[in-house]
C-alpha cells in the first residue's frame, strides 16, 4: 500500500468537487441538528427527501424478506439479478442512528448488476433507542446467515461485505465477529467507504472542529456516544481500529481529504496491510463524507472503482 502525500495537497481538489462541498455545507447547516433537537427530526428529513443527496426512490426490483435474528426477525433488502457468482452483503450509513436498507435501492441494484451479485443490505436495530451491541449483533447474524446460506439462497460461496460511513464500521465488526466466534476467515473482500473505526475518535475527527461539512468534531463524537452507550471507546468490538486485524481478506478503502474521518480510513488501512492483508487505499483530494453518492466525476469514479473490487474478488 503506497500513500502519495501530493493527495493531501488542496490544489488538487478539482473544481466540481469543491462546488459540491459548498452545497453541502449550506445543507448540512441547515438540516436539525441531532445535539440540539434529537434524532428524530433528521430521520423525518430524510425520509421527506429532505436530506444531503435528495428523495428516496425505492426500486420495484428490491425483493424484502426476513431471516431470524437476535431480537426476531431482522431485514434484508435483496436485488438478485438472473446471472450472478457472488454475494455483496452492504451495512447502510447513516451514524448507526439513521437510513434503512431500502434507502440506497438505486446503488445497490447499480452494484448487483455491474458486479453480477445478490447485493443483500440489512436493516439492523438503530441507535440510541438500539445502541451497542444491538445493530453489532444484527450485523453478525446477517453475516452468519449469508455465510450458512449463500450456496443455497444464491448458488455461490463468494461472498465480499462492505458499506459507507457507519456501516463500513458494522462490515468490519461481522468480519471479526465471524472470524471470532465462528472461526471463519472466508469473506473475498471488504468495500469500505468513508468508514467511522475509532469512536474515540482520530485527530482528524478530533481537530475537525466546527464546520459543518456533512460531519464535524460535535456530530461524530455525538453519533460515536449514540451507540456506544457507555461502553469502552477502545474496546475493539466497538472501535476495530483497536481490533487484531490478522485473517481478514483483501479490502478497498475509500476516503476523501475534506472528511473528518480521513484517519479512520488511512490508519485502518495501514494496519490492515500491516497484518499481512491484502489493502487498497484510494484518497480523493478534496472530497467530503458521502461524496461517493453525489453525481460527480469523482463520485462515479468511487462507485466504478467499488463495483471493480467486488467483481474483481467475486471473479
Amino acid at each position: 500500500m503506497h500513500l502519495d502525500p501530493s493527495l493531501f495537497d488542496p490544489s488538487r481538489a478539482d473544481p466540481e468537487t469543491i462546488a459540491l462541498n459548498g452545497q453541502l455545507e449550506r445543507l448540512s447547516t441547515n438540516l436539525p441538528n441531532p445535539i440540539e433537537v434529537g434524532i428524530e427530526p433528521l430521520r423525518e428529513a430524510r425520509l421527506k427527501g429532505r436530506g444531503l443527496f435528495g428523495p428516496i426512490i425505492r426500486s420495484p426490483n428490491g425483493i424484502d424478506r426476513t431471516i431470524p435474528g437476535p431480537n426476531g426477525p431482522l431485514k434484508l433488502r435483496v436485488f438478485a439479478p438472473d446471472h450472478l457468482q457472488g454475494v455483496f452483503l452492504h451495512f447502510h450509513g447513516g451514524g448507526w442512528a439513521m437510513g434503512s436498507a431500502e434507502y440506497q435501492d438505486g446503488r445497490l441494484e447499480q452494484i448487483a448488476n455491474a458486479a453480477g451479485v445478490a447485493a443483500v443490505s440489512v436493516d439492523y436495530r438503530l441507535a440510541p433507542e438500539h445502541p451497542y451491541p444491538a445493530p453489532a449483533d444484527d450485523s453478525e447474524a446477517a453475516a452468519r446467515w449469508i455465510v450458512e446460506n449463500a450456496v443455497p439462497e444464491f448458488g455461490t460461496d463468494r461472498i465480499v461485505v462492505g458499506g459507507s460511513s457507519a456501516g463500513a464500521h458494522l462490515a468490519v465488526t461481522a468480519m471479526l465477529r465471524m472470524r471470532d466466534h465462528d472461526d471463519y476467515t472466508g469473506f473475498a473482500g471488504a468495500a469500505l467507504t468513508y468508514g467511522f473505526f475509532d469512536l474515540s475518535l482520530t485527530p482528524s475527527a478530533r481537530n475537525w472542529g466546527d464546520r459543518m461539512l456533512v460531519m464535524n468534531t460535535d456530530l461524530c463524537r455525538w453519533f460515536a456516544d449514540a451507540y456506544a452507550a457507555g461502553a469502552d471507546l477502545a474496546d475493539p468490538d466497538v472501535s476495530p481500529m483497536y481490533a487484531d486485524l490478522i485473517g481478514l481478506p483483501p479490502a478497498l478503502f475509500i476516503v476523501g481529504t475534506q472528511d473528518p474521518l480521513l484517519d479512520d480510513s488511512v490508519m485502518l488501512a495501514s494496519r490492515w496491510a500491516a497484518a499481512g492483508n491484502t489493502t487498497e487505499l484510494v484518497v480523493v483530494p478534496g472530497a467530503a463524507h458521502g461524496f461517493a453518492g453525489a453525481p460527480t466525476r469523482v463520485g462515479s469514479e468511487a462507485r466504478e472503482r467499488t463495483d471493480r473490487f467486488i467483481a474483481e474478488r467475486i471473479g
